[in-house]
């Protein structure tokens, strides 16, 4: 199911969070995956064009976000011919709340040579695969609308085995604005962290930190985590 109204809304300057950007923490915060989000999207949107792919994200989260105006400053490090870096801040009611830095390399043709890849990843297609939690993780939001939709290939949370899941967004970022290929990797990578390390206890620390290489960018809604 998709839903037309977004995590954010416009108000000059500043994005204003919707209740489903609620966090698993704290009822008054927001999710981490907004957080993260939102930086990208402000990147993205001002920093990233044709001539540059974006490979690597990294986001510092060091404050619990509450439902308070959101605005996000960005600054080019380095604006290269062949390299871009960026950096952006969060800020929450006005404080500092998380960071993200951008490496952006220019697109070239594929060299000449050959080097090993992986084979095609393994997995059924999603539409193969009946729904099954549409949170990813129900034991964290009981009475909230869905973050997100999955499909389970391998395990599930908190099983303790290898997990394999397939993951879309179920409604735009900001409204009005398109979810990019980008944008997409960027809002699920905060998942791939409690989806591995979740056990028969669940989950039992914080996520501070995401680090997201892109080798290149999703092809259609779905994202796949293993």
């Amino acid at each position: 199911m998709i839903f037309d109204d977004a995590f954010f809304t416009r108000d000059g300057d500043a994005y204003i969070p919707g209740t489903h950007c609620r966090g698993p923490w704290d009822p008054n915060s927001l999710h981490g995956r907004v957080v993260a989000a939102l930086l990208a999207f402000e990147i993205e949107q001002k920093h990233i064009d044709p001539a540059f792919h974006p490979v690597r994200l990294t986001v510092d989260l060091y404050r619990l976000p509450k439902f308070a105006p959101c605005t996000v400053t960005t600054n080019v490090v380095r604006d290269g011919n062949r390299i871009r870096v960026v950096d952006a801040e969060f800020f929450n009611d006005g404080v500092s709340h998380g960071r993200a830095s951008c490496v952006l390399l220019r697109r070239t043709d594929p060299t000449e040579g050959n080097v090993w890849s992986p084979p095609p990843w393994g997995a059924p297609h999603p539409d193969e695969l009946a729904p099954k939690d549409p949170q990813g993780m129900a034991q964290m939001w009981r009475e909230r609308p869905p973050m997100w939709e999955s499909r389970n290939i391998d395990g599930a949370m908190g099983s303790l085995t290898q997990k394999r899941m397939w993951m879309r967004e179920v409604r735009p970022l900001v409204q009005g604005e398109p979810v990019s290929p980008f944008l997409r990797a960027a809002s699920c990578a905060d998942f791939a962290s409690p989806f591995a390390n979740a056990g028969d206890k669940g989950l039992e620390f914080v996520n501070t930190d995401i680090t997201l290489y892109m080798h290149r960018l999703p092809v259609d809604e779905w994202v796949g985590f293993e």
